[in-house]
């Protein structure tokens, strides 16, 4: 009895062993299949991704006037509505338009004002709004005045989106690496193939709709200050443009 009884005993260990002998090599198989070389997606770095864009914090009014003299370009395009200046009073009746994309100004001043309920705004209306007062180097009247709402303040705070609007140095200078082709594209306000979506934005405007949820590989709608435009991107770059009509 005692002999079967060891038989037995020896059986289950060997029974055991050879379980977890195809155990151990199961997990090496598992391994070796982990360890063989995967294909990888190709990453293409961005360009643009390494370009520094200053920020500021303005926090305070002095903040805001401190700005006089200094050339802004536009990152915000046709979100900001500017209005004319006529003697020291924003003329609110007359709204100038849209500012595009990298366009340059130059600041002339700040001032706190009520702003007008019944205008289209996208900065809040706080007790009382802070506006940049500027001129248009390139428009057809360098020495005319405009204001554009970049902040606003609210029981003795200031809130600042001047950081958000404007460029502190010349994208054309910071994207230099978008090429004569592109940044003219850009300038004239117009898409054309071969444009990233980054840089149609910036020449048609932020407003937009777009079809698809991957960047680069989806249809975007830009309403370019209410003349829309379709852009069809593919592979990164915009393959066709259309213009929409009516």
């Amino acid at each position: 009895m005692a002999s079967s009884g060891l038989k037995w005993g020896l059986g289950g260990v060997l029974v055991l062993a050879l379980a977890v002998g195809g155990e151990l090599l199961w997990v090496h198989h598992r391994n070796q299949q982990d360890d063989a070389p995967v294909a990888k997606k190709e990453y293409k770095s961005d360009p643009d991704d390494l370009v520094f864009v200053k920020s500021e914090h303005p926090m305070t009014f002095k903040d805001a006037k401190d700005l006089k003299g200094r050339s802004l370009w536009v990152s915000a395009g046709d979100q900001m509505v500017y209005y004319p200046v006529n003697g020291h009073t924003i003329d609110f009746a007359h709204q100038q338009g849209m500012l595009l994309g990298a366009e340059q100004v130059i600041a002339q001043d700040a001032v706190e004002q009520v702003a007008a309920k019944d205008r289209f705004n996208r900065i809040p209306l706080g007790d009382k709004q802070v506006f940049l007062i500027f001129t248009k180097p390139n428009g057809p009247d360098p020495s005319k005045l405009y204001a554009v709402p970049v902040g606003f303040k609210q029981a003795g705070d200031y809130t600042f989106s001047t950081d958000q609007i404007f460029f502190y140095e010349d994208p054309h200078v910071l994207f230099k690496h978008w090429g004569p082709e592109v940044w003219k594209a850009v300038d004239e306000h117009k898409a054309i193939p071969g444009m990233t979506e980054r840089q149609v934005q910036t020449a048609l405007g932020q407003v937009s709709t777009p079809h698809g949820d991957t960047i680069g590989e989806r249809t975007v709608e830009f309403d370019n200050q209410g003349k829309p435009v379709r852009v069809v991107f593919s592979g990164g770059k915009a393959t066709k443009v259309e213009i929409e009509v009516p």
